[in-house]
């Protein structure tokens, strides 16, 4: 049986390839740049060389090139082959990368393989309750993941995951989503996974102007501790162990 989800990303992974990826995921702006920073320490910090690192959906090699600077041993997977062969043109010079084309439903490591699994902005792409029952098969006993994925009660993530012209319209997969703090704390649990932090945070937006990008940032910095406006912001960060 065909698992449509699974054609549907391969096909965005063809897009993403041809249209440019980074600007599609809003990386390359100035303030998209500042958030990828952001992201970038909050996903590699506690990395040590000595580690064996999954990352997962690692698309054309943004966050994987940063993780390699860890001197950490990495396999990075996704589902797009063309998303694969631009992340291996853009990584080439690194020794510690090893890429394959993997289904995070149906990954092809042994159990307990993995100290440490992370990615950025991938869950949502998946069937959830699945990838974590795989990620949490091939992680090793108190290995721990990290990742950062939208959140549902953002109003313009909300509107641009519900609505499909506009999902379509801003360069989403048919099938990716957003996730509630509550949801995805449930769904850890259901797979076994224990100490599981999630955190809201990031409130600059993507177009947010250079000249007011430091204001905004050391102000969503603020909001992010404020117990009923820091629901709103635009991701989660969610951390956890085996």
């Amino acid at each position: 049986m065909v698992d449509k989800r699974i054609e549907n990303e391969i096909t965005h992974g063809k897009y993403l390839a041809d249209h440019g990826a980074g600007e599609i995921w809003n990386w390359e702006t100035p303030a998209g740049k500042i958030r990828w920073v952001r992201r970038v320490k909050m996903l590699t910090e506690n990395i040590t060389k000595n580690d064996k690192i999954l990352e997962i959906g690692c698309g054309t090699g943004y966050f994987t090139k940063e993780i390699a600077k860890t001197g950490a041993q990495i396999t990075a997977i996704d589902i797009s082959p063309d998303l694969i062969e631009i992340a291996k043109k853009e990584t080439y010079s690194f020794l510690n990368i090893n890429y394959k084309i993997e289904n995070a439903y149906s990954m092809s490591f042994d159990d307990n393989s993995f100290d440490k699994v992370i990615g950025s902005s991938v869950l949502h792409h998946l069937e959830v309750d699945k990838a974590l029952s795989e990620i949490y098969r091939v992680l090793k006993i108190n290995g721990s993941i990290k990742f950062t994925e939208p959140n549902m009660l953002n109003p313009q993530i909300a509107l641009q995951k519900n609505i499909a012209y506009i999902k379509k319209r801003l360069g989403d997969s048919p099938d990716e989503t957003a996730f509630f703090k509550f949801q995805m704390k449930r769904k850890l649990i259901k797979a076994g996974f224990k100490n599981n932090i999630i955190k809201y945070f990031d409130f600059v937006h993507p177009s947010v102007p250079p000249v007011m990008i430091k204001t905004i940032d050391n102000i969503g910095r603020i909001l992010e501790k404020l117990p009923v406006i820091q629901k709103i912001s635009g991701s989660l960060f969610i951390m956890a162990q085996k």
